[in-house]
């Protein structure tokens, strides 16, 4: 089967699973309450515009990683079923009805991210993905988080995940698609025959324009595509 891989946070899903379980995580008194303040003058320069994303979203998985050990696996589990109920349907238009077009069309849809396993299958059930990969956080006695990561290393690299996938799965890169939205997600893009870039930060927008990939934007209810080579017209569906 060809195969479609999506990244979900900022690029299916219009905010960030893991800034948004924190937040319940804080609410639901899983949390300390305090923990808000570890991420806030990053989040204050977010939007104000004076500071990177990737500082902000850096500080809240530090404070996620940080109080996460201890908690119980079936409370994480509730406030991620939360989210996910009250988040499932915050989306992105092209990317939302890309997935049932690709899916028509015989495609394996496969969700990478690096949002909590457990909170992306939950969002993600719906959606119509084969396959989810995202991180496992280590549990202990009881069924408890430790506060580690497993595979880190393997993980972190997106490519790796869907060369895993590719084998695991009997699929194909003849014909594959890639959908992301920062430079994190390189990795997945250079492998697949057709990558987009949607609503990309800077410098992935930089590494499109040189290498000729399709750039699609969607801002209110308008979709823009920016830099739009061939295949995006010849193996997509029009918005």
């Amino acid at each position: 089967m060809k195969t479609a891989i999506f990244d979900i946070d900022g690029t299916l899903f219009r905010s960030s699973l893991l800034i948004e379980l924190t937040e319940e995580m804080i609410a639901s008194e899983l949390f300390p309450k305090e923990a808000a303040t570890e991420y806030q003058k990053e989040k204050e320069e977010w939007l104000n515009r004076n500071g990177p994303y990737e500082d902000y979203i850096g500080a809240v998985v530090k404070t996620f990683i940080k109080h996460l050990k201890g908690i119980h696996y079936g409370d994480f589990m509730e406030v991620s079923k939360k989210v996910a109920e009250r988040e499932g349907n915050k989306l992105y238009r092209y990317t939302r009805d890309l997935l049932p077009q690709l899916k028509k069309r015989g495609y394996f849809l496969l969700a990478v991210s690096q949002s909590p396993k457990g909170t992306l299958d939950a969002f993600c059930k719906n959606l119509g993905f084969d396959k989810v990969y995202g991180r496992i956080y280590q549990t202990g006695p009881e069924n408890r988080f430790t506060g580690e990561v497993e595979d880190l290393q393997w993980i972190a690299n997106k490519a790796n995940i869907v060369r895993r996938a590719i084998n695991k799965e009997d699929l194909t890169l003849e014909g594959s698609i890639g959908v992301g939205d920062t430079e994190d997600d390189l990795p997945l893009l250079e492998l697949v025959e057709y990558p987009i870039c949607f609503n990309p930060n800077r410098e992935l927008y930089r590494q499109a324009r040189r290498r000729g990939w399709a750039v699609v934007v969607e801002r209110k209810d308008v979709i823009y595509p920016i830099l739009k080579p061939d295949y995006l017209e010849d193996h997509l569906v029009s918005q």
